[in-house]
């Protein structure tokens, strides 16, 4: 998939509504020891690169360095659910202090009266982060309106011709 193909999926409304939401990503990776993990996390995007921030002994980050590939899914709880699936490759950067990116991505989740606490804490816990920014190499949004998985396509069209 190349990178306009991917540019129109991010730019479709549906797409800009998880991307801007209050949900995390669920963020996959192989472990150390090669077992996968998926966690959740929050994120925010920089043009058409993922970008989030940790602890910079975290376990992802260590893992990450070993093998930067990685998918991940934005999705509602709602009916029909609303699914950003993406795919691609990590570059890890640590930064001094919190990144803004981070900064807006948690206040996504706090209200306005809480934001400056929050921020404050933050900032004050983190003498530095790892910033991981991932550069998509493939997405697929699924409405369950206009899109759906292939494999729930074929179903449908089987039963139909029945």
């Amino acid at each position: 998939m190349n990178q306009q193909q991917i540019a129109e999926i991010l730019a479709k409304p549906y797409a800009q509504q998880l991307i801007n939401g209050p949900d995390p990503a669920r963020f996959a990776y192989d472990g150390l020891d090669g077992d996968p993990r998926v966690i959740p996390i929050g994120f925010w995007f920089e043009g058409e690169q993922l970008v989030m921030a940790t602890v910079p002994k975290s376990a992802k980050v260590a893992a990450l360095r070993k093998n930067p590939k990685v998918a991940l899914t934005i999705d509602t709880g709602a009916f029909p659910p609303k699914v950003l699936l993406l795919r691609g490759t990590a570059e890890l950067t640590t930064v001094k202090g919190v990144p803004e990116g981070y900064l807006r991505a948690g206040h996504k989740n706090v209200t306005d009266e809480q934001y400056p606490e929050w921020s404050a804490g933050v900032k004050a816990l983190y003498d530095e982060m790892v910033v991981i920014t991932v550069t998509l190499t493939w997405a697929k949004l699924l409405d369950f309106e206009t899109t759906i998985p292939k494999a729930v396509e074929d179903l449908i069209q089987e039963k139909s011709a029945d």
